[in-house]
């Protein structure tokens, strides 16, 4: 009787037929290869890298331009003509893009770290080079319409470089595991030399980074000025329509110090809060005047103006998603409002002894005020009766003659200055700028100078950190029932608790990584027996027609019978299975 047993079984590989089959489509064992990799293939791993790096530097961008998102909205708004959350899509294609390139990189990851072959599929090239593509378009697109916003990168590394400083090198010391593996299996020196050579460089490179890592929160906590005061950027335009009394009256509500709007000058000379050129976006002049909805909002008289609504395109729009956090009679209270003057604003801050600051817009050449708009401005202060010492006046035309007429305004800068000390030879006391135009040592040089210092449009709680730790005096926000919660910087650490953090996580990755460098080199040694894997024909039998696919596999039986060794070799092609049986004596 002839028995026959198997002397190697081949185990289900599961995760390995996943790995390779996702990333390359080789399901199967025989489509496997150790062999490697082609250099066309290797030019698509450099790709793959490279889209992943600008993805992540993309991705990154847009997290921290959370900040700006309505700006963005209002920038697009002015070239269509058309109110839309611009932001939704770019963020979700972004995330859609970033986890599929992540993903793939996973799988060519893992394919290095088993000696896998890297055989990316054609569709994968194709997402890829997709994804390559439309990264370089929004990268450019958004240098050339919104360039200014690349600063919210460094300005949030500040914020976040200690910290993606320790991800990084987490993420470097876990590659240690393959980068040994591959030094381990390599056969030539000159390949194991590079490989070494090139990681630790990034490794001590990165251990390096902290040393040009400037945040103003790595500082004695006994040097934190006080909290900066919060002022309601056209009120609380997150939870109610912008330059609106309601929304005046809410941002009152979270305890801000001040009030910041625009101001336009009516036909008939009456100044009114509006941000934009027309009344389009924040009105319903489209419904009451629509054949005048393009004109100019200065072109209105004050009249026509209280006519509008200011309160419907809120509630319609929901330009910041937080209608529905909003109670019925907050709904009931914002489809009611109408245009604000500057007037009223104005009596609302003197009776809540609030500051105002305004920037204040010229009427067009044919305009009645066009000459008159800043005496027209200053009377509508005067007449309100407000504390002179509450209005920041920011116009810089005719300010002479405005120090005179009243002297108790503080006058206010929209422009940085070359020194502090320009400003105050001009009389100025108050600067009012975007949030990137000023560096920690500007605000630390206007602080000295005694110079109040306002920065716009602050609405995340990382940025008015940063900015607190910097020692700005005031920030400009739409959003403070978001900041009223932030009573403390959200880290503060000391330098000498920063310098033993660093130098500590830098000791124990240093020290994980030669462990595994010496546990891969032990391991590679201790194998001395044939790796059955390595029994696996290359993966796709090249042939000139794509529909032959020959499958081939290896496996030895043996049969004992009288002392009588046999072997017999079992190969597969195209589903018909042929025997050749070998006696072999002994």
């Amino acid at each position: 009787m002839v028995k026959h047993q198997p002397l190697q079984v081949y185990e289900r590989q599961l995760c390995l037929s996943c790995i390779t089959g996702i990333y390359g489509c080789r399901w199967k064992r025989y489509q496997r290869s150790h062999d490697d990799t082609t250099k066309w293939e290797l030019l698509w791993s450099f790709v793959l890298l490279f889209t992943f790096g600008l993805l992540l530097l993309w991705s990154y961008f847009w997290w921290e331009a959370h900040n700006d998102y309505s700006e963005y909205n209002w920038f697009l708004y002015n070239r269509s003509g058309e109110w839309s959350d611009g932001t939704a899509p770019i963020v979700a294609s972004t995330a859609a893009g970033f986890t599929y390139i992540t993903f793939l990189m996973v799988l060519a990851l893992c394919h290095v770290a088993v000696g896998q072959q890297l055989n990316l599929h054609w569709l994968h090239k194709i997402g890829v080079t997709a994804a390559l593509l439309t990264t370089v378009v929004g990268l450019i697109s958004v240098t050339q319409t919104w360039g200014y916003e690349w600063d919210v990168v460094p300005i949030s590394l500040q914020a976040t470089g200690p910290f993606l400083h320790i991800g990084a090198v987490a993420a470097v010391t876990a590659l240690s595991w393959i980068a040994a593996g591959q030094v381990a299996r390599a056969e030539k020196t000159i390949f194991q030399v590079v490989v070494v050579l090139l990681y630790f460089s990034v490794l001590l490179a990165l251990y390096m980074v902290p040393l040009y890592i400037t945040s103003p929160c790595i500082m004695d906590p006994s040097n934190l000025k006080s909290r900066p005061e919060v002022i309601g950027h056209q009120g609380a335009s997150m939870l109610a329509p912008e330059n609106t009394m309601w929304s005046f009256q809410r941002a009152l509500q979270m305890n801000v110090t001040g009030l910041e709007t625009d101001v336009t000058i009516s036909l008939d000379g009456v100044p009114f809060l509006m941000h934009d050129a027309t009344l389009r976006r924040t009105t319903d002049v489209q419904k009451v005047f629509p054949e005048r909805q393009w004109e100019d909002a200065s072109s209105f008289n004050w009249t026509d103006l209280r006519l509008l609504n200011t309160g419907h395109w809120f509630l319609k729009d929901d330009p910041f998603g937080t209608v529905q956090t909003l109670s019925p009679h907050e709904k009931q209270l914002i489809g009611n409002q109408t245009v604000c003057s500057l007037e009223q604003l104005l009596k609302l801050a003197s009776f809540n002894n609030c500051t105002v600051v305004f920037k204040l817009g010229r009427p067009p050449p044919e305009h009645p005020s066009h000459y008159s708009w800043i005496n027209d401005t200053l009377q509508a202060v005067l007449k309100s009766g407000i504390q002179q010492s509450l209005v920041f006046w920011t116009p810089e035309e005719e300010r002479a003659e405005v120090r005179k007429m009243a002297p108790g305004l503080v006058q206010t800068s929209l422009v940085k200055p070359e020194t502090p000390e320009t400003l105050q030879r001009e009389g100025i006391s108050a600067m009012l700028l975007r949030y990137n135009q000023a560096t920690t040592q500007e605000i630390g040089a206007l602080s000295q100078n005694n110079i109040n210092l306002t920065l716009y449009t602050v609405n995340e709680p990382w940025l008015y950190s940063v900015l607190w730790c910097s020692g700005v005096s005031s920030v400009s926000s739409e959003a403070p029932h978001i900041l009223k919660k932030v009573p403390y910087p959200i880290w503060l650490m000391k330098p000498d608790e920063y310098c033993v953090l660093w130098v500590s996580m830098d000791l124990v990755s240093f020290a994980v990584v030669i462990a595994i460098f010496i546990f891969q080199k032990y391991r590679s040694s201790g194998i001395h027996s044939y790796n059955p894997e390595q029994i696996m024909l290359s993966a796709a039998v090249r042939r000139a027609s794509r529909d032959v696919n020959v499958m081939k596999e290896k496996l030895i039986f043996s049969e004992v019978e009288n002392g009588v060794t046999s072997s017999e070799e079992l190969y597969m092609n195209n589903g018909y299975n042929y025997y050749t049986n070998q006696g072999i004596g002994q």
